[in-house]
């Protein structure tokens, strides 16, 4: 998982050299309940996913589905699917660029290909 690497953009950029394809998943940190516990408490929340303190947490940078979206584009990664997870497990493919993901869904799992291997 993406988020708990110190250099995240070093190892999409890695991953996307070395491999045809690559499996990203990342907790997503603009999940709804997310923000409220911010807004509310004005703490770093624990949820189910992100279910540590964060001064134990293995998570170095947490992000969003957005976040990753726009780091997977510098990176010149083709998004090829899209996973949100809900706090149950279950799985949506959702479309890229879809905003609702990055509002409802706990985690994302993104399969992607590197500038060289997308589908043409």
């Amino acid at each position: 998982t993406i988020q708990a690497t110190r250099r995240p953009h070093y190892v999409l950029q890695q991953l996307l050299r070395i491999g045809k394809r690559t499996i990203i998943s990342l907790p997503n940190f603009g999940h709804w309940r997310v923000r409220f516990s911010l807004l509310a408490r004005g703490r770093m929340p624990v949820t189910q996913t992100l279910n540590t303190p964060w001064y134990e947490t293995t998570n170095i940078h947490l992000c969003t589905i957005a976040d990753f979206r726009a780091l997977a584009r510098q990176c010149g990664a083709t998004i090829e699917r899209a996973v949100a997870v809900n706090e149950n497990g279950a799985m949506h493919p959702f479309m890229p660029d879809s905003w609702a993901p990055n509002l409802f869904a706990e985690s994302a799992i993104y399969l992607l290909a590197g500038p060289t291997q997308a589908k043409k």
